[in-house]
């Protein structure tokens, strides 16, 4: 799962970033005071599989800024690029924890991460929900629906648009998955496009509103 995703503000339900929190192990005993008082740190105690107890100290990067920037004066043993986000969809915790940051009503916040419940471009059909995890995700899980040929190897998001479950394939969803997820990216925008959807995409991709593109 991408470190940030796109999800309905919790406030005015428009679309806003959430982005997971980081961990780093607290090696000392010593230095957990040091973290359960700077402003910029979250303490924590969690327990592993075994059921042993460790120290542990929370980054928010959505609230503070990228931590190699962000952060100084560590105990001796600590970077900041402790708390950076990993280069592979990996986090350094098993939780959903993170803040979210909506441009729209200028919410800034911790917030745990209900997925895939949030997510701010989904569409439901025949009691099935089909979401995508950004706009990058979620223009090609639209163009994928588009598609006759539904090659993925043509997109980016390949291993997402993978495990696209059936029912949202199927010639009878596939206007209507189309047509949520283009009013989605489409945003405010108001524009023509026919009911049969025939060059929908070339349009989505022709509009020149900021909001459309990815």
């Amino acid at each position: 799962m991408p470190h940030r995703v796109d999800v309905k503000c919790p406030q005015c339900g428009s679309r806003a970033e959430f982005e997971f929190a980081e961990v780093c192990r607290i090696k000392l005993k010593t230095e957990v005071e040091f973290f359960q008082k700077c402003d910029q740190f979250e303490y924590r105690q969690f327990q592993d599989s075994c059921g042993h107890y460790w120290h542990g100290a929370l980054y928010y990067a959505g609230l503070h800024g990228d931590p190699r920037v962000a952060l100084e004066n560590l105990p001796l043993g600590y970077a900041p690029s402790d708390w950076s986000h990993s280069k592979y969809l990996y986090r350094s915790h098993g939780m959903d924890i993170g803040s979210v940051h909506c441009e729209s009503c200028r919410l800034r916040r911790k917030h745990s991460l209900n997925w895939p419940s949030d997510a701010y471009y989904s569409v439901s059909y025949k009691d099935s929900l089909l979401w995508a995890f950004n706009r990058d995700s979620a223009c090609d899980l639209h163009d994928f629906i588009l598609s006759k040929t539904r090659d993925v190897s043509k997109y980016r998001w390949s291993s997402f648009l993978l495990h696209v479950p059936t029912v949202f394939k199927t010639q009878k969803a596939r206007e209507f998955v189309a047509r949520k997820l283009f009013r989605l990216l489409a945003g405010n925008t108001r524009q023509y496009y026919s009911n049969s959807f025939q060059g929908v995409t070339k349009k989505l991709r022709f509009f020149s509103a900021p909001e459309l593109k990815r």
